[in-house]
């Protein structure tokens, strides 16, 4: 593809013009799909590209993967199959027997992963309060900590973590620090640019934005032995995304920033409305003044909070706190009852009951993915659904 050298470098018109790139062969302002699974062989000097196969490269990968690197600051990003393909490549870049740092609240499947394959992989496994930087201090152990991995804001509980101190703390002990920032994205946040090592999104969410891509992906800091592995790693297992996944996340990003602002705006409005309310006993969601994590996120999250909430349901009548969070998320029509965030619907899920019985999520919680609906039509559906 061919761009101009003199292309702006506002986050907004990188993505709304995807880069600027033309297609060079018809100037089409749309790149076209490559389908192709192998190419010829070129070793000619000064050809960078060098393709052998699609498991290890596509030109149909490169658009979406340009584009988030610009905007996350990164040296490289490279796109996988889906968000847990490219977490899991991150920890298996790492040796048995090292030592990471995690969050215990932190997205289920994951932490699930690392409890099962990545126990059997060797991995010496710290949960730890996320938000308190003591807490994280005493459970690096020098020399023996290769990775630090946090998420901001937590999902499904908003916390937020301060990264700069964290990549401090991991600097001083010779480890990395990877950062899953699926939920800020990097409209409100890059974690890069506090310190991070690698970020993580699952590209499936507001990436793509549609509810019709599952991809995921990995942006690096600077080339190194581990990002080597990361890298090798996705050809290797074939942990790749498909060509017309690849192409939809591209068009998908296209229009990030309005989705993710106009959720963020719906979200903070939601979120003001119902705290205080006589049927929840919490609303979570760090715009909130009230939200403990509040002032950091003002300082780490430039120009908004995100889309994501989560509301605590009071119990009532002869239903416990956990029923009446249940029975409300059933009885919503304009949200729906699914899994996944980040799309242009607006999703509801009882996350206890889908995490399971090891889940540290509250029983009576519903988490809320707000999307571009009319906000004041995303109230009166929770409101009836609550009465």
């Amino acid at each position: 593809m061919a761009s101009d050298p003199q292309f702006p470098k506002s986050p907004q018109t990188v993505t709304a013009q995807g880069l600027g790139w033309v297609d060079p062969a018809s100037r089409a302002v749309v790149p076209p799909i490559s389908m192709a699974t192998t190419f010829i062989r070129d070793w000619e000097p000064g050809n960078q590209k060098k393709r052998v196969y699609s498991r290890a490269d596509s030109p149909s990968f490169e658009q979406a993967e340009e584009m988030l690197n610009a905007l996350e600051g990164g040296y490289q990003t490279i796109l996988f199959g889906s968000g847990m393909a490219a977490a899991t490549a991150a920890f298996q870049a790492l040796d048995p027997g090292d030592h990471v740092v995690v969050p215990k609240v932190m997205y289920w499947a994951l932490r699930a992963w690392l409890h099962s394959f990545g126990a059997r992989w060797g991995l010496q496994i710290t949960e730890v309060d996320a938000t308190d930087l003591d807490a994280i201090q005493a459970a690096v152990r020098p020399g023996e900590t290769q990775m630090i991995w946090m998420e901001t804001p937590s999902n499904p509980m908003w916390d937020i973590v301060d990264l700069a101190g964290v990549a401090e703390i991991a600097r001083s002990a010779g480890a990395r620090l990877a950062v899953d920032s699926t939920c800020a994205t990097p409209v409100f946040s890059q974690p890069l640019s506090l310190g991070a090592d690698l970020v993580m999104h699952s590209a499936t969410k507001y990436l793509n934005g549609h509810s019709d891509v599952l991809a995921g992906t990995l942006t690096c800091a600077q080339e190194d032995e581990f990002w080597s592995r990361c890298v090798t790693n996705r050809a290797g297992s074939g942990g790749v995304a498909g060509t017309m996944e690849a192409w939809l996340l591209a068009r998908g990003m296209r229009t990030l920033f309005v989705r993710v602002e106009r959720a963020a705006v719906s979200a903070l409005k939601i979120a003001r409305h119902f705290e205080g309310h006589e049927k929840l006993t919490q609303v979570l969601y760090p715009g909130l003044d009230s939200h403990p994590g509040h002032e950091l996120a003002k300082r780490q999250m430039k120009g908004g909070f995100g889309g994501m909430l989560s509301i605590r349901v009071s119990s009532r009548g002869d239903l416990s706190a956990e029923q009446a969070a249940m029975e409300t998320a059933r009885r919503v029509t304009v949200w729906k009852e699914a899994t996944s965030l980040g799309s242009v619907e607006s999703l509801v899920e009882h996350r206890g009951s889908v995490e399971g019985p090891t889940s540290p999520c509250p029983p009576d919680l519903l988490r809320l993915s707000t999307g571009l609906e009319s906000a004041d039509d995303l109230i009166a559906d929770l409101e009836q659904a609550l009465a």
